[in-house]
């Protein structure tokens, strides 16, 4: 059957109207979605939409506690610390020390979170086990400078100078630990590659991702249900203008290949949000010494309440074995 050049022509016409329809529609979604990730100021819809980016279904006890623990460090005494960090922004932490320290912890929340959501439930016990903890409030989020969230790229740079901060000001003899619960595991592991003072011991990562470029892929996928290819150049262009970077594809594996710092690797295998398996990848990659616990059941960031003991003890195994090991 033939067709007719004016038809061919019309059909042709539909088919690029409807490609370009489609793709100024994924950039307009996509933009959105980068604004939720990566803007200073939270939309709105951000509390209503939060569920579906992280697929999770949490424990009503385990919100509960969470929410006791979190209200209880938030309005514990500690001191406030502001320092400068290398490219001149202004980062604010929090210092609960204790009367004897035996070493310093450096702790880094997550996405959108807070230091005393992310580390309410362990806060007692490392206070109690002798750590003099420093929670850092990441560049782009709540106290802290900084126009736009990095992922876990931009804030890597930052913990040498929380480091740095903590030898001269808190102890210069100490050993120090990076401590990171998702994104700020990913900011921790991500930091392994650089050149740490001789002071950091070891780095401590709970649920953390492997990279921007692949959990924006996962939620994409995975959580929104939605076409990932196109969204995710658009997202990378997006995403190293406002950060003034290319590495929108590093990942903590790099960092890992090259890092000498040991890790303790700890993933909820119910982890909807952040997949175990990029736990997995990062301690197969990870060409220092490394300690791994999986917690079954165990949501995003739940894994100290789903198994308290269990990451206790391998907390404390962690620091027997790594505080005086340099």
């Amino acid at each position: 059957m033939k067709i007719s050049k004016e038809k061919a022509v019309k059909t042709a016409g539909i088919l690029v109207g409807g490609a370009v329809f489609n793709g100024l529609i994924s950039y307009l979604t996509t933009r959105y979605l980068v604004k939720i990730a990566l803007d200073r100021e939270k939309p709105k819809v951000t509390d209503k939409v939060g569920s579906f980016i992280s697929g999770s279904l949490y424990n009503e006890e385990f919100l509960r506690r969470l929410s006791a623990a979190s209200q209880k460090l938030e309005h514990t005494e500690t001191e406030d610390v502001r320092i400068k960090a290398h490219d001149g922004v202004e980062l604010v932490g929090h210092l609960y020390r204790c009367a004897e320290p035996k070493r310093i912890v450096i702790a880094m929340h997550g996405w959108r979170a807070t230091w005393h959501d992310n580390f309410g439930p362990v806060s007692d016990f490392f206070h109690e086990n002798d750590c003099c903890v420093l929670f850092a409030e990441q560049r782009g989020q709540n106290n802290s400078g900084g126009d736009y969230i990095g992922f876990g790229i931009t804030e890597r740079f930052d913990c040498p100078d929380w480091v740095n901060w903590a030898i001269e000001n808190i102890s210069s003899t100490l050993p120090i630990y990076l401590c990171g619960v998702s994104m700020g595991a990913t900011t921790v592991l991500m930091a392994s590659g650089l050149e740490l003072p001789k002071n950091v011991h070891g780095i401590i990562s709970d649920c953390g991702f492997t990279s921007p470029n692949e959990i924006w892929k996962h939620i994409l996928k995975d959580n929104l249900h939605a076409a990932y290819r196109l969204r995710l150049t658009i997202a990378k262009n997006l995403y190293d203008k406002m950060n003034r970077t290319d590495e929108f594809e590093y990942s903590t594996m790099d960092a890992l290949r090259n890092s000498k710092t040991p890790v303790l690797f700890i993933h909820g295998t119910d982890d909807h949000f952040v997949p175990v398996e990029m736990t997995y990848r990062n301690y197969c990659a990870c060409a220092a010494p490394k300690r791994l616990l999986i917690v079954p059941g165990a949501e995003h960031g739940m894994s100290y309440l789903a198994d308290t003991d269990g990451y206790e003890t391998v907390l404390k195994n962690f620091w027997q074995e790594f505080d005086k090991s340099f």
